[in-house]
């Protein structure tokens, strides 16, 4: 194939893509990518890792990671997903996205046993990702899981620097579990012999899982929660990047033969939007009437979001929110703000959740919505019947964000 269109749009039709079809292109099984691996010639061998599991802020983490080393001289390759405008965007080098050509040979080049052994979209972007990384012979490259972790195609991985996990909740529950234990446990899969792993959130539910896990492992635990001072801030907004931070500033100050100042962690954590180009996490995108865009798509996110709320100024609310199929929405919307007017859409991809599925959960709880085709229409309609002083949140997945900005 000649063309960067016609390649992704090959992987995205012919491969099954979880981010885009759900449960149908999982596949729980990594040896097709320990595979896939050996015929690239083990390229993970080759730089060293921080591989970071979590519900949510696991992206903002690798962000502000990569920040800081670059800040600190090193050159960092960081993957991540999804991508919000450009499939580029998952696979960066000291913030520059992967060059198209690049992502074009790399496909003809392996095309035959793409095919031949069916793999998936994550089986063929991870293992661009690392090829990529030791070609461009990074010095660190920090690896955000896709999806779980124990059988995550970047779990492929025996010898990172840290492991990371920021914290639990009730998300892709059909595939990792029906409890918060059980999704603990899949998540607890990244974690490697004798290797640190940094744990986000201390509970009495999950918290057991992950010390019989370390212990098994030999591996030393280090809790967010023991951090007695913080005084950093990011320019990345939004309250919930406080945990991440530490999160981020554990793992690094764990990592072995490299060389970081608190100057550089500090700069790194202000510079993160900048050094890495990391968007939409409660991002003001314009002002009169303001409006945050931000990726929180779960109830643990929403938490953060209804808090954050309540010390924000607005005379009036407006909040753009659409969902994919495999999310709790009764658990949202049931701590979502009663007094705002909602404008309910569908991410355009089959994912997505119908509009008909959210109706009668968001009448339960008696709130104010209407409904439109799209996130673009939904946007447009919030912004014609907001005044100056109110404000707009577009939420509910990273889709709804990707088809806006």
């Amino acid at each position: 194939m000649n063309s960067f269109k016609d390649v992704i749009n090959w992987i995205n039709s012919q491969i099954p893509n979880y981010q885009n079809q759900g449960l149908k292109s999982y596949k729980p099984d990594l040896n097709k990518m320990k595979s896939f691996n050996d015929f690239l010639g083990n390229p993970d061998n080759n730089f060293k890792k921080v591989h970071i599991a979590g519900t949510n802020g696991k992206g903002s983490t690798a962000h502000l990671i990569s920040s800081v080393l670059q800040e600190s001289g090193y050159k960092v390759g960081l993957y991540t997903s999804p991508h919000l405008k450009c499939f580029t965007e998952r696979i960066k080098i000291n913030g520059k996205s992967i060059q198209k050509n690049y992502v074009i040979d790399f496909f003809n080049k392996n095309s035959g046993f793409i095919k031949e052994n069916s793999l998936s979209f994550f089986e063929i972007t991870v293992g661009l990702a690392y090829e990529n990384f030791s070609k461009n012979k990074v010095d660190i490259s920090i690896i955000e899981v896709g999806l779980g972790g124990r059988l995550d195609a970047t779990n492929i991985i025996q010898n990172p620097e840290v492991s990371i996990i920021t914290n639990i909740g009730m998300d892709h529950s059909i595939i990792l579990g029906d409890n918060r234990k059980l999704i603990a446990k899949e998540k607890a899969g990244i974690i490697k012999n004798k290797v640190k792993v940094v744990i986000g959130e201390k509970d009495k539910e999950t918290m057991e899982i992950f010390k019989r896990v370390a212990q098994n492992k030999n591996a030393e635990i280090l809790w967010t929660s023991d951090l007695n001072e913080f005084d950093y801030k990011s320019d990345l907004e939004g309250n919930y990047q406080i945990e991440n931070m530490k999160c981020s500033y554990l793992a690094l100050t764990s990592l072995k033969d490299f060389n970081i100042s608190k100057k550089s962690i500090r700069n790194g954590f202000l510079n993160t939007k900048i050094n890495t180009g990391i968007s939409c996490r409660w991002e003001k995108v314009s002002k009169n009437p303001e409006i945050i865009m931000d990726v929180s798509h779960n109830k643990e996110g929403f938490k953060y979001v209804v808090e954050q709320l309540k010390n924000k100024s607005f005379k009036r609310l407006h909040m753009v929110l659409g969902f994919v199929n495999d999310k709790n929405i009764d658990e949202i919307f049931k701590i979502l703000p009663k007094n705002a007017l909602y404008y309910i859409c569908k991410p355009s991809i089959a994912r997505g959740m119908n509009i008909g599925e959210i109706i009668p959960k968001i009448e339960k709880y008696q709130l104010n919505y209407l409904i439109y085709s799209s996130p673009k229409e939904a946007l447009n309609n919030a912004k014609k019947k907001s005044s100056n002083s109110d404000l707009i949140y577009v939420g509910g997945s990273t889709f709804i964000t990707a088809e806006l900005i």
